[in-house]
């Protein structure tokens, strides 16, 4: 069951577009085009009422400028902050760049549908993220990670343009070496800095094994990437409707009431932007 943020803003009896005031407490440069903000809510009772899943998003406010969508890259077993990834592309994200810690920022959600973290429990597990999508991901895997004992196999697929641009590298650097994680990167064009795979991530199916009655799927990245890895998870057996996909569109409300995300018949903010793969394939134009 998605976490409302509806139920959570009239249990507090405020108007559900009037965005939190947040304080950055945090500032982490990833690459040249992205960074981590770590986000703390001010008001105690907010923070405290503030819960999310893993794939859901807020809506991103800075004052005098306007608002944007973001995933929440954090787990939602972390309580009192969330970390949000940015990439710098337009007014609202280029002026959070310009951001120092300790500004004050506005904060509505969670909103939308998340992962079935509790489905997935009991199964192995394999994810695959293209560049930004790693962001979304971020979120699953740690809650995985924070709760590993409940899961089996853990798979994931990392590919990114070129080495520079590989988000949270060291993190992953470091898990390439746990064995209770695999994990497999690739780089579309790689330099004398990178000693790993070089091509597409779905060249990095052929060096995995898959039990596909006992594996939920994930895939997050540009669009032009699902159909082709949707391509080799059915080359495993995956079940269609254990394959979900994060399909990000220009949410605004949050609350499918403005209808600027609509997907075929249903609104990314609240009925996605997690979609199993069968969902996916039955809405016009989303794939």
């Amino acid at each position: 069951m998605a976490v409302n943020s509806s139920e959570v803003f009239r249990s507090l009896g405020v108007n559900p577009y009037r965005p939190w005031p947040a304080r950055i407490t945090s500032i982490t440069k990833l690459t040249e085009k992205e960074k981590l903000f770590e986000i703390r809510l001010i008001d105690e009772e907010v923070r405290n009422a503030f819960t999310f899943e893993s794939g859901q998003f807020v809506e991103l406010s800075i004052f005098g400028v306007g608002e944007a969508p973001i995933s929440i890259s954090s787990a939602p077993s972390k309580q009192g902050f969330i970390e949000l990834c940015v990439r710098e592309t337009g007014t609202v994200t280029g002026a959070l760049h310009k951001k120092q810690c300790g500004d004050i920022v506005g904060l509505r959600g969670p909103f939308g549908r998340g992962f079935p973290f509790d489905d997935m429990k009991g199964h192995d597990i394999l994810l695959v993220a293209g560049g930004l999508g790693i962001a979304p991901l971020k979120s699953l895997i740690n809650h995985i990670h924070d709760e590993r004992h409940e899961f089996g196999k853990v798979t994931i697929l990392l590919g990114a343009r070129t080495p520079n641009e590989i988000l949270f590298r060291r993190q992953f650097d470091m898990w390439k070496h746990r064995e209770d994680f695999n994990l497999y990167m690739t780089v579309d064009h790689a330099d004398e800095t990178w000693d790993g795979d070089e091509g597409l991530v779905t060249q990095l199916f052929d060096r995995i094994e898959v039990n596909p009655d006992n594996t939920y799927g994930a895939i997050c990245g540009p669009p032009i990437m699902y159909k082709f890895v949707f391509q080799e998870m059915r080359k495993k057996d995956l079940d269609v409707e254990k394959i979900f996909v994060s399909l990000e569109r220009k949410m605004k409300c949050g609350m499918g009431l403005c209808g600027h995300c609509g997907v075929g018949h249903q609104y990314a903010c609240i009925d996605g932007p997690v979609f199993s793969y069968w969902e996916a394939m039955n809405l016009q134009e989303a794939m």
